[in-house]
């Protein structure tokens, strides 16, 4: 189906559903919602292979309904190596195969909204998969390319550059950084990964990172979920020019004094343009606090509008 036809027939049924399901005012209507998490891996198989698919969800929207779910908040779906449970995706318009197809998804999210409920998508805007085009582009290209540039690539410190750029201890395990091989064989630039190292982290100064981010929203939106839920990226870069942070045991990614992060919450499909104040970043997922008072450099993250629904 053309982009405008579909557009136009999900922007139709969503004007009804707000018509019949839901009274007063929808510009904020997740904030009394009953929202029922979903991974689809685990939630029911609909064709029998053990593993769980949106199949099965779609056998199960009766049962969501008659549970008095809102709206359904889809763990990542997308195509993925599965290095950290789909949180590492390699194509963001693709359904990973283990859970079906794009027409599936697209039925699935109209058969909701005819009972209903809305759906609501799992953006990963920090990272993306080691498996992405974009990364395996980088590793190809040259230290301060384009390619390079949508990541946090770095020189090693020491003479022969073989020390980390930092001592960032990851969220997960381990460090956060991992060094590269060149084309060549000899050792290269170091990139910045703060969950897994199959999960280098987008650089969101980078216009290529925005305007993507912004069009995979727009993708989906046009394909009928109501809002999408993210951790927003913030304050995890290091200026090239900074002082190394210490070594440290302690269980962060990143320190600083103060830092500026962006309030992201998209269940309305726009991400609040207002930057605050904070005294430390947040690293992961599970919204740890650094401590403060390091000499490392967080730089603030700036914030977008995608062009994209508000109810």
């Amino acid at each position: 189906m053309p982009d405008d036809e579909r557009r136009g027939r999900v922007d139709s049924e969503i004007r009804e559903q707000d018509a019949t399901v839901v009274s007063g005012s929808q510009a904020q209507w997740w904030r009394s919602a009953v929202i029922y998490q979903v991974y689809p891996r685990s939630f029911a198989d609909g064709n029998g292979d053990g593993t769980g698919d949106l199949a099965g969800v779609r056998k199960h929207l009766t049962y969501l309904r008659d549970l008095g779910v809102d709206a359904i908040w889809f763990t990542p779906w997308y195509l993925s190596p599965l290095a950290d449970g789909g949180y590492d995706v390699q194509d963001y318009r693709t359904i990973d195969p283990a859970f079906g197809t794009l027409e599936e998804a697209e039925a699935l999210i109209s058969e909701a909204r005819e009972l209903g409920i809305r759906t609501i998508i799992d953006v990963v805007p920090n990272h993306i998969s080691s498996e992405h085009e974009w990364f395996r582009a980088a590793l190809a290209a040259a230290p301060g390319s384009p390619e390079r540039e949508r990541f946090w690539f770095h020189d090693g410190l020491g003479p022969d550059g073989d020390e980390m750029p930092t001592q960032w201890v990851s969220s997960f395990q381990g460090n956060t950084w991992t060094r590269t091989t060149d084309p060549d064989g000899t050792p290269g630039q170091w990139y910045l990964h703060l969950f897994t190292p199959e999960q280098p982290d987008l650089n969101w100064s980078s216009d290529d990172v925005r305007r993507e981010h912004e069009d995979v929203l727009r993708f989906w939106f046009d394909r009928g979920p109501r809002g999408s839920g993210s951790t927003p990226p913030r304050c995890r870069s290091r200026t090239p020019s900074s002082r190394p942070c210490p070594r440290s045991s302690a269980p962060a990614s990143t320190r600083t004094s103060t830092a500026t992060s962006c309030t992201t919450s998209t269940a309305g499909g726009v991400p609040s343009p207002t930057p605050t104040r904070t005294p430390g970043c947040s690293s992961a997922r599970s919204g740890s606090r650094t401590s403060s008072g390091s000499p490392c450099i967080c730089v603030p993250t700036r914030c977008t509008r995608p062009s994209t629904s508000t109810s």
